[in-house]
């Protein structure tokens, strides 16, 4: 595959608002998730924070970049202020199934964020799309686990798929010279698109088949 070409620049320059939403979006799943167990206030703001920014820490991490929330405070503030919004909103009957379509838009958008940063520092296309997803869907590994649900990692639905799905689009985008915001755009649909339908349809990957009975 073409290697991703450098006028994707640095993320604070070229997809800022990407990168904030990703983690607003992320934040405030957090924040719904420590809702789901009635938490305290502390509890909200932890679970955003940690949700918000897991899973760009990590990236960051791997690929040897400075942690971007440690280098800008408005990412922590971004996650505090998604905690406190949705404490603030209080009780709504809404809450939790806005959680799972929060976690759709940000799959797609910090999937392909990710990916962008990856590409930023010079990192192959493979690995850029495994950082994708790895933006994508660290945070909320860590918050599932953190509030005792079952990670997704254990669900059939398609999840980190739709992550997947938006890395993987963005990098062969721009491999084939399309412009950075068509391709953004492009990839943050199409794996919004893919969560959608796991929602809306009950699309799921096929399990591994079990073993046919001898008796």
């Amino acid at each position: 595959m073409t290697p991703i070409q450098p006028d994707l620049a640095r993320p604070e320059t070229v997809l800022p608002l990407l990168d904030f939403a990703g983690v607003a979006v992320f934040a405030a799943t957090g924040a719904l998730a420590a809702a789901r167990e009635k938490h305290d206030l502390v509890t909200f703001a932890f679970f955003g924070a940690i949700t918000g920014v897991g899973g760009g820490t990590l990236r960051d991490l791997l690929i040897g970049a400075p942690v971007f929330w440690v280098q800008d405070w408005r990412y922590i503030a971004v996650c505090l202020a998604a905690a406190v919004g949705f404490w603030m909103l209080g009780a709504r009957s809404w809450r939790f199934r806005a959680l799972l379509w929060l976690d759709a838009v940000g799959l797609g958008a910090y999937g392909v964020m990710g990916a962008a940063k990856a590409a930023s520092y010079g990192v192959s296309p493979l690995i850029c799309i495994v950082m994708g997803t790895v933006t994508a869907c660290f945070g909320g590994i860590v918050r599932d686990v953190l509030a005792g649900q079952p990670s997704i990692l254990l669900r059939r639905e398609l999840n980190i798929t739709a992550a997947l799905l938006a890395a993987t689009l963005f990098v062969v985008l721009k491999a084939l010279t399309v412009p950075t915001w068509p391709a953004v755009g492009a990839a943050v649909v199409a794996g919004f698109a893919l969560r959608a339908g796991a929602l809306l349809w009950g699309w799921s990957l096929p399990g591994f088949p079990s073993a046919p009975s001898r008796y």
